[in-house]
């Protein structure tokens, strides 16, 4: 039987997150969402379960509300690279989920990257 779009989307969520359980060592995860209209992401503390810092394309001071491209996705990478370093935060684990890595999530991973964050 073939499998849906979304269990296909499930499948790929779940192998990266057991790799990168595997693999933690107690470091923080940057764990990426994009819908079809914003972007979000969020640098997650699993072993205390605690969010450190977030960015999203929701927020009105990054100026790009409502926007889903690679534009609004560089700015929402700089700014968790920048709330990152405020949280104490300089290595993390990249977690895409089910996305795959070119386009906006790759565009957000480099502007990360640039910001200082070492994943």
């Amino acid at each position: 039987m073939a499998n849906t779009k979304r269990q296909l989307f499930q499948k790929r969520r779940l192998r990266m997150r057991n790799k990168l359980k595997a693999l933690a060592n107690g470091r923080a995860r940057l764990s990426v969402h994009r819908s079809s209209k914003n972007i979000s992401v969020q640098l997650i503390d699993d072993v205390n379960g605690r969010t450190l810092a977030a960015a999203s394309t929701l927020e009105k001071d990054l100026g790009v509300v409502g926007k889903n491209n690679v534009e609004a996705a560089t700015k929402v990478g700089q700014a968790i690279a920048e709330r990152a370093k405020k949280a104490g935060v300089e290595e993390c684990y990249f977690d895409r989920g089910g996305f795959l890595f070119h386009g906006k999530v790759k565009a957000l991973a480099d502007a990360a990257r640039e910001g200082g964050l070492k994943f």
